[in-house]
């Protein structure tokens, strides 16, 4: 921790503490905030947002913003639910054509930025305006369209597993491959010479990762077992991390976003990668739009609100995303979003009203970004 504070940083500390403080806290002012039936609800309620916010992380670490995200969320339960309900369509082939406009709609803003030159601040506001028109458009005069309660997409949050044999079996299959995965990549950096974390570190991890992952089995073991939605999120969010930290590509967009015209020079597609980040927020903003239309079994204009943007957002820069691009990681959505949904899920059991949970969640996202401009001049110093 002085290293990274010397480097200009804490990584994810800050926001494990102010994880912490919040669930003490509400805790501490009621006492079922920590029950077991609420961590179930708070553990499903993260998806939709969550997935939206993984994609604003791609975004983000090019030092650009995306603004649709929001509407096409909407978009993307208006495109399943009138194909499904009033065109009779296979639920699979609907969600199928559902998640590829998000794509498509991610594709046409990366292609107006990278290649037309238009900022990515107007062209996705323009787009959070279209979208959000053929949204109301395919949702008719009532606004809203219900679909089937036990269909696929209903089934995405309201599906548990409730065998504690196979919950307590993947939780150790997760820790036992985390610890092979680490062990091996020890043994590869220390055999070319490069720096790598010690043994014991590997371990410490390791254990670390056992204790969460059996507590959060046993607690959501309590009410109904382990949630469908919470399964599909974390694994998105680690295939994402790896995609970033493992892969070409991943290299690319950070390397993107510490400077384009470094990056270019470097042999970096830069057109090419801002469009593909732009697919990526855009697909899983769809995605994300569909488990927020499951949990509420119906396709409409709550689905793509303003508020579903901010907080989408404003989860990526909590969890500790940079503004400025180059920094940050999927699982700054995962941090994110539990802080914000916690404090949303704590103010509710209180009774407080929602103008006072916005001002709340607006002071938590401005202290984030203030800590992120300190963080940033540290690391220029």
């Amino acid at each position: 921790m002085r290293r990274r504070l010397r480097e200009g940083g804490l990584g994810p500390v800050p926001v494990l503490l102010a994880l912490a403080v919040t669930w003490i806290v509400f805790q501490g002012l009621n006492d079922n905030f920590l029950s077991p039936r609420n961590l179930s609800v708070l553990s499903v309620d993260i998806v939709g947002t969550g997935m939206v916010a993984v994609g604003i992380v791609f975004v983000l670490l090019i030092g650009e913003i995306d603004l649709a995200v929001g509407s096409l969320a909407g978009l993307a339960g208006a495109v399943f639910a009138s194909l499904n309900v009033n065109l009779g369509m296979p639920e699979w082939l609907a969600v199928l054509i559902a998640v590829l406009c998000g794509a498509a709609a991610g594709a046409v803003h990366g292609f107006s930025f990278a290649r037309i030159g238009v900022p990515a601040f107007v062209v996705t506001l323009a787009g959070l305006l279209v979208w959000n028109g053929v949204t109301l458009y395919l949702l008719g005069p009532d606004s809203s369209i219900n679909f089937s309660e036990d269909g696929l997409v209903a089934t995405l949050t309201s599906r548990y597993f409730d065998s504690a044999v196979a919950a307590y079996g993947l939780a150790a299959l997760c820790t036992a491959a985390f610890l092979l995965v680490s062990l091996h990549e020890h043994r590869r950096r220390t055999a070319a010479g490069m720096p790598c974390r010690p043994v014991g570190g590997i371990w410490a991890r390791t254990a670390l990762l056992a204790l969460v992952a059996f507590s959060v089995v046993y607690v959501l073991g309590r009410f109904e077992g382990l949630p469908l939605a919470l399964l599909i999120f974390l694994a998105v969010v680690v295939a994402s991390d790896l995609v970033l930290r493992r892969t070409p590509y991943g290299r690319q967009v950070l390397a993107l976003g510490g400077g384009a015209e470094a990056a270019r020079r470097s042999g970096v597609d830069v057109a090419r990668v801002r469009i593909s980040v732009f697919m990526v927020s855009g697909t899983l903003a769809a995605v994300g739009g569909l488990f927020i239309a499951s949990r509420l079994t119906s396709a409409s204009q709550i689905s793509g609100s303003g508020v579903l943007l901010i907080n989408a957002i404003a989860a990526a820069v909590i969890g500790g995303t940079s503004l400025f691009g180059g920094r940050g990681s999927t699982w700054s959505a995962l941090l994110g979003v539990l802080i914000i949904q916690s404090i949303g899920s704590g103010m509710a059991l209180l009774g407080v009203e929602p103008p006072i949970q916005f001002m709340i969640t607006g002071g938590v996202l401005f202290t984030a970004v203030v800590f992120d401009s300190l963080t940033r001049r540290a690391r220029g110093a």
